[in-house]
Parts: structure tokens; sequence; C-alpha cells
């Protein structure tokens, strides 16, 4: 089986695992990681430390095949491709508070 059929093998697997599951799966807004995030710092704090698991991945899993430890390029791009647009998006979420607090800071008294 060639990468694309195992990639898309994988996502099918992946999509039904999900058809199967319950409502249960679904969190209140509340809870992230099964533990309450106190506002809006406490959600940036856990969206980062995401971005951080995900690079560190990323990082693993170029580094495996570097070496030689793993022959799963794909899995490596896309591992490292996902890492980048989340620390992309992080990156604009981070503008757009600053900015907003810029704004804030600017109203009159």
């Amino acid at each position: 089986m060639n990468p694309i059929m195992q990639v898309q093998q994988d996502m099918l697997d992946r999509m039904n695992q999900l058809k199967d599951l319950s409502g249960a799966a679904i969190k209140p807004a509340g809870l992230v990681d099964g533990h309450a995030a106190s506002g809006p710092t406490g959600a940036f704090e856990d969206a980062l430390r995401a971005v951080d698991a995900e690079q560190h991945q990323a990082s693993a899993a170029m580094a495996a095949v570097d070496s030689g430890q793993s022959d799963n390029l794909v899995g490596a791009m896309i591992d490292s491709q996902k890492a980048s647009v989340s620390f992309s998006a992080l990156l604009q979420v981070r503008n757009k508070l600053t900015n907003a607090f810029d704004e804030i800071m600017r109203l009159p008294l």
C-alpha cells in the first residue's frame, strides 16, 4: 500500500471512529482537557500548550526520519505542516488580542 493510500485509510478510520462516538464526546465550553479554563488567559495558555505539543511531535517525527528510525516522511511532513498552521493561527489570535487591548487602552475615560 502506498503512503497516500495509507493516509487516506487512516483518515477513513478516524472518521468512522468519530461517527461511532455518542454525544458524550462533546465537552461543555468551559472545560478544556477535563479542567475548567480560567477565562481567556487560561484558554490562551491551553492553546499555547497544545501548539507547543504539536511542534514537539513534529520535531520528533522529523528527527526520526532524519536518523533513519522511521521511513514515514509523509507523516512527518503532515505533522510539520499542522504545527506550522497551528502556530500561525496562534500568532493571529495573539495579534488580535493585542490590538483589542491597545484599542481599549486608547478609549477616552
